[in-house]
Protein backbone atom coordinates (compact mmCIF):
# COMPACT_ATOMS: atom_id res chain seq x y z
CA UNK A 1 0.00 0.00 0.00
CA UNK A 2 1.32 3.19 -0.94
CA UNK A 3 0.85 5.97 2.68
CA UNK A 4 1.23 8.70 0.41
CA UNK A 5 -1.84 8.15 -1.83
CA UNK A 6 -3.86 7.16 1.64
CA UNK A 7 -2.49 10.80 3.44
CA UNK A 8 -3.23 12.47 -0.07
CA UNK A 9 -6.58 11.01 -0.45
CA UNK A 10 -7.34 11.42 3.40
CA UNK A 11 -6.38 15.23 2.83
CA UNK A 12 -8.75 15.53 0.01
CA UNK A 13 -11.38 13.96 1.79
CA UNK A 14 -10.99 16.82 4.77
CA UNK A 15 -10.77 19.55 2.27
CA UNK A 16 -14.17 18.38 0.60
CA UNK A 17 -16.35 17.78 3.91
CA UNK A 18 -14.72 21.33 5.38
CA UNK A 19 -17.13 23.60 3.78
CA UNK A 20 -20.21 21.49 5.01
CA UNK A 21 -18.19 21.50 8.20
CA UNK A 22 -18.58 25.60 8.09
CA UNK A 23 -22.09 25.45 6.49
CA UNK A 24 -23.33 23.66 9.98
CA UNK A 25 -20.69 25.61 12.05
CA UNK A 26 -22.53 28.40 10.85
CA UNK A 27 -26.00 27.71 11.39
CA UNK A 28 -25.21 26.12 14.97
CA UNK A 29 -24.11 29.31 15.76
CA UNK A 30 -26.45 31.67 14.04
CA UNK A 31 -24.16 33.20 12.21
CA UNK A 32 -25.75 32.48 8.07
CA UNK A 33 -27.30 36.32 7.68
CA UNK A 34 -30.48 36.98 7.93
CA UNK A 35 -31.76 33.93 5.78
CA UNK A 36 -30.14 31.24 6.73
CA UNK A 37 -31.70 28.79 4.77
CA UNK A 38 -30.94 30.88 1.62
CA UNK A 39 -27.42 30.89 2.77
CA UNK A 40 -27.08 27.07 3.49
CA UNK A 41 -29.32 25.90 -0.07
CA UNK A 42 -26.59 28.67 -1.83
CA UNK A 43 -23.51 27.47 -0.04
CA UNK A 44 -24.20 23.78 -1.08
CA UNK A 45 -25.37 24.55 -4.32
CA UNK A 46 -22.22 26.40 -5.03
CA UNK A 47 -19.54 23.63 -3.83
CA UNK A 48 -21.73 20.94 -5.63
CA UNK A 49 -21.14 23.13 -8.98
CA UNK A 50 -17.47 23.77 -7.52
CA UNK A 51 -17.04 20.24 -7.55
CA UNK A 52 -18.12 19.33 -10.43
CA UNK A 53 -16.49 21.62 -12.79
CA UNK A 54 -13.08 20.31 -10.85
CA UNK A 55 -14.04 16.84 -11.29
CA UNK A 56 -14.17 17.99 -15.55
CA UNK A 57 -10.57 19.76 -14.86
CA UNK A 58 -9.22 16.49 -13.79
CA UNK A 59 -8.79 14.96 -17.41
CA UNK A 60 -7.22 18.06 -18.75
CA UNK A 61 -5.59 18.82 -15.91
CA UNK A 62 -3.73 15.44 -16.41
CA UNK A 63 -3.18 15.89 -20.00
CA UNK A 64 -1.55 19.18 -20.12
CA UNK A 65 0.40 18.39 -16.63
CA UNK A 66 1.80 14.86 -18.28
CA UNK A 67 1.38 13.00 -15.06
CA UNK A 68 -1.39 10.34 -14.33
CA UNK A 69 -2.01 11.73 -10.56
CA UNK A 70 -4.99 13.92 -10.79
CA UNK A 71 -7.10 10.54 -12.65
CA UNK A 72 -6.93 9.30 -9.17
CA UNK A 73 -9.05 11.99 -7.57
CA UNK A 74 -11.35 12.40 -10.44
CA UNK A 75 -13.97 9.65 -9.08
CA UNK A 76 -13.69 10.94 -5.24
CA UNK A 77 -13.76 14.58 -6.44
CA UNK A 78 -17.09 13.42 -8.33
CA UNK A 79 -18.76 12.22 -5.53
CA UNK A 80 -18.70 15.00 -3.63
CA UNK A 81 -20.06 17.04 -6.17
CA UNK A 82 -23.10 14.82 -5.83
CA UNK A 83 -22.91 14.55 -1.75
CA UNK A 84 -23.16 18.45 -2.08
CA UNK A 85 -25.96 18.13 -4.65
CA UNK A 86 -28.22 16.09 -2.71
CA UNK A 87 -27.24 18.28 0.28
CA UNK A 88 -28.24 21.10 -1.84
CA UNK A 89 -31.70 19.41 -2.80
CA UNK A 90 -32.24 18.11 1.11
CA UNK A 91 -32.29 21.28 1.96
CA UNK A 92 -34.90 23.53 -0.57
CA UNK A 93 -36.95 20.13 0.30
CA UNK A 94 -36.90 20.02 3.97
CA UNK A 95 -35.89 23.51 4.66
CA UNK A 96 -37.44 25.61 1.87
CA UNK A 97 -40.58 23.71 0.90
CA UNK A 98 -41.22 22.89 4.72
CA UNK A 99 -41.86 19.26 4.12
CA UNK A 100 -44.59 19.79 1.29
CA UNK A 101 -42.28 17.91 -1.21
CA UNK A 102 -45.10 17.38 -3.74
CA UNK A 103 -45.00 21.49 -4.32
CA UNK A 104 -41.32 20.34 -6.21
CA UNK A 105 -43.18 19.18 -9.24
CA UNK A 106 -45.22 22.51 -9.49
CA UNK A 107 -42.06 24.20 -8.87
CA UNK A 108 -40.23 21.93 -11.64
CA UNK A 109 -43.18 22.75 -13.82
CA UNK A 110 -43.13 26.37 -13.69
CA UNK A 111 -39.68 27.40 -12.74
CA UNK A 112 -37.16 26.81 -15.85
CA UNK A 113 -34.57 27.30 -13.04
CA UNK A 114 -35.45 24.37 -10.79
CA UNK A 115 -36.42 22.05 -14.07
CA UNK A 116 -32.66 22.43 -15.04
CA UNK A 117 -31.27 21.61 -11.80
CA UNK A 118 -33.22 19.16 -10.95
CA UNK A 119 -32.58 17.17 -14.39
CA UNK A 120 -28.57 17.67 -13.42
CA UNK A 121 -29.24 15.98 -10.34
CA UNK A 122 -31.23 12.99 -12.21
CA UNK A 123 -28.02 12.99 -14.58
CA UNK A 124 -25.73 12.68 -11.59
CA UNK A 125 -27.43 10.04 -9.85
CA UNK A 126 -26.53 7.07 -12.31
CA UNK A 127 -23.17 8.32 -12.86
CA UNK A 128 -22.81 7.94 -8.64
CA UNK A 129 -24.22 4.93 -8.33
CA UNK A 130 -21.85 3.32 -11.21
CA UNK A 131 -19.16 4.66 -10.04
CA UNK A 132 -17.37 1.50 -8.61
CA UNK A 133 -15.08 -0.97 -10.23
CA UNK A 134 -17.67 -3.14 -10.01
CA UNK A 135 -19.75 -1.19 -12.77
CA UNK A 136 -17.16 -0.46 -14.81
CA UNK A 137 -16.49 -3.84 -15.21
CA UNK A 138 -19.71 -4.95 -15.44
CA UNK A 139 -20.82 -2.23 -18.11
CA UNK A 140 -17.63 -2.49 -20.38
CA UNK A 141 -17.77 0.53 -22.98
CA UNK A 142 -20.88 1.34 -22.38
CA UNK A 143 -19.74 2.62 -18.80
CA UNK A 144 -17.65 6.05 -20.93
CA UNK A 145 -20.96 6.27 -23.22
CA UNK A 146 -23.30 6.59 -20.38
CA UNK A 147 -20.76 9.34 -18.25
CA UNK A 148 -20.26 11.28 -20.51
CA UNK A 149 -23.49 12.77 -19.22
CA UNK A 150 -21.77 14.67 -17.03
CA UNK A 151 -21.13 17.23 -19.88
CA UNK A 152 -25.06 17.70 -20.07
CA UNK A 153 -25.06 17.48 -15.99
CA UNK A 154 -22.78 20.46 -16.05
CA UNK A 155 -24.22 22.17 -18.65
CA UNK A 156 -27.57 22.08 -16.89
CA UNK A 157 -25.86 22.99 -13.73
CA UNK A 158 -24.51 26.30 -15.03
CA UNK A 159 -27.89 27.13 -16.48
CA UNK A 160 -29.51 26.68 -13.08
CA UNK A 161 -27.27 29.46 -11.65
CA UNK A 162 -27.93 31.65 -14.10
CA UNK A 163 -31.32 31.60 -14.18
CA UNK A 164 -31.44 31.49 -10.18
CA UNK A 165 -29.55 35.04 -10.22
CA UNK A 166 -31.36 37.92 -10.95
CA UNK A 167 -29.31 40.41 -10.54
CA UNK A 168 -25.60 40.38 -10.28
CA UNK A 169 -24.25 37.27 -12.99
CA UNK A 170 -20.79 38.08 -12.46
CA UNK A 171 -20.38 34.44 -10.37
CA UNK A 172 -22.34 32.37 -12.49
CA UNK A 173 -20.35 33.84 -15.69
CA UNK A 174 -16.93 32.47 -14.07
CA UNK A 175 -18.27 28.94 -13.82
CA UNK A 176 -19.90 28.93 -17.34
CA UNK A 177 -16.67 30.17 -18.68
CA UNK A 178 -14.54 27.58 -17.17
CA UNK A 179 -17.34 25.06 -18.37
CA UNK A 180 -16.87 26.49 -21.58
CA UNK A 181 -12.71 26.33 -20.99
CA UNK A 182 -12.81 22.46 -20.00
CA UNK A 183 -14.96 21.12 -22.81
CA UNK A 184 -13.54 23.58 -25.02
CA UNK A 185 -10.25 21.87 -24.59
CA UNK A 186 -11.98 17.98 -24.87
CA UNK A 187 -13.61 19.28 -27.62
CA UNK A 188 -9.79 20.48 -29.60
CA UNK A 189 -8.01 17.24 -28.72
CA UNK A 190 -11.04 15.40 -29.97
CA UNK A 191 -10.69 17.09 -33.45
CA UNK A 192 -7.07 16.85 -33.53
CA UNK A 193 -6.61 13.15 -32.72
CA UNK A 194 -5.41 11.38 -35.79
CA UNK A 195 -7.80 9.59 -37.67
CA UNK A 196 -7.77 5.97 -37.93
CA UNK A 197 -6.07 4.40 -41.14
CA UNK A 198 -8.00 2.99 -43.65
CA UNK A 199 -7.86 -0.31 -44.15
CA UNK A 200 -6.92 -1.09 -47.67
CA UNK A 201 -9.20 -3.95 -49.71
CA UNK A 202 -8.54 -7.14 -49.78
CA UNK A 203 -7.55 -8.39 -53.10
CA UNK A 204 -9.95 -10.42 -54.82
CA UNK A 205 -12.92 -8.63 -52.85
Amino acid sequence: MDWRWVGLKAAAHVLALWPLAALVRGAVNDSLGADPVAALTHGTGDWALGLLLLSLAMTPLRRLLGQPWPIRFRRLVGLYAFFYACLHLSIYLVLDLGGFWTQIFEDIAKRPYITVGFSAWLLLLPLALTSTRGWIRRLGRRWGQLHRLVYVAGVLAVLHYLWLVKSDLREPLIYAAVLALLLGLRLWWRLRRPAAPVQPPMRGA
